[in-house]
């Protein structure tokens, strides 16, 4: 009776993480070349399991997607390429896949140099501007760089809902604007802010914002990406 038991809990056993192994698959296609990176740094970057969002909250918190999408993790100056990441930018986290366990898991923030998701968005730990209300963990998105860079700070705020419904509240998506410059935070609510901060010929600028027809009211980021890689603020 005893060698029976222990067989059907053995087949138990293999047959939850071959559901598992297939779920895990069918959801992260690039799951295998993860697989290969994840026991070199796993340990280094796990800060516990994520705690799903509230129901409560209409809308998600997430940068983008609530899927998980393969990007490329920086850490200590090594990047490992094709791990699943989220980015929850309302409580300012990133999240990976845990391959065994099946959950989603914190990237402790101290440890991440940055990230980049596969179309291209760069991001960036940075510190120094832990004043601004929503610093978070510090995670920026490099819009553009020279020897000064241009930041956008993603977030999420809540806002409460009057009308009778499901929700209390919904999610608010804003961004706030910074020039980095010697290690120093110059924050960019209008254009003359910018140019003071670069230390800009105004006059020969103006022409040239005005030939690429970019207004910082109608296109901030591309503003600010061109204007630190301006030939003069290099």
């Amino acid at each position: 009776m005893r060698s029976i038991l222990i067989l059907v809990a053995f087949a138990f056993v293999l047959f939850k993480q071959e559901a598992i192994a297939q779920v895990a698959r069918g959801d992260l296609p690039f799951l295998s070349s993860y697989q290969e990176e994840i026991p070199y740094f796993q340990e280094l970057i796990t800060g516990g399991q994520y705690v799903a969002p509230s129901s409560l909250i209409k809308g998600d918190p997430y940068f983008v997607t609530r899927q998980f999408e393969a990007g490329t993790l920086s850490i200590n100056g090594i990047s490992y390429p094709q791990v699943p990441l989220i980015y929850d930018i309302f409580r300012d986290q990133l999240i990976t896949f845990h391959p065994i366990f099946n959950q989603k898991i914190l990237i402790k923030p101290e440890k991440i140099d940055g990230f980049e998701w596969s179309d291209g968005k760069l991001f960036r730990f940075f510190s120094g501007n832990e004043s601004f209300l929503h610093h978070g963990n510090g995670i920026y998105q490099v819009l553009g760089q020279g020897k000064v860079s241009a930041l956008a700070k993603r977030y999420k705020t809540t806002r409460s809902l009057r009308d009778i419904s499901r929700y209390d509240s919904e999610y608010v998506e804003k961004q706030d604007y910074f020039l980095w410059k010697d290690g120093a935070f110059f924050p960019i609510k209008k254009p003359s802010q910018a140019l003071s901060a670069l230390q800009l010929n105004v006059k020969e600028l103006k022409k040239e914002l005005k030939s690429k027809g970019l207004q910082f009211g109608n296109a901030p980021e591309a503003y600010l990406q061109f204007l630190v890689t301006y030939p003069q603020t290099n």
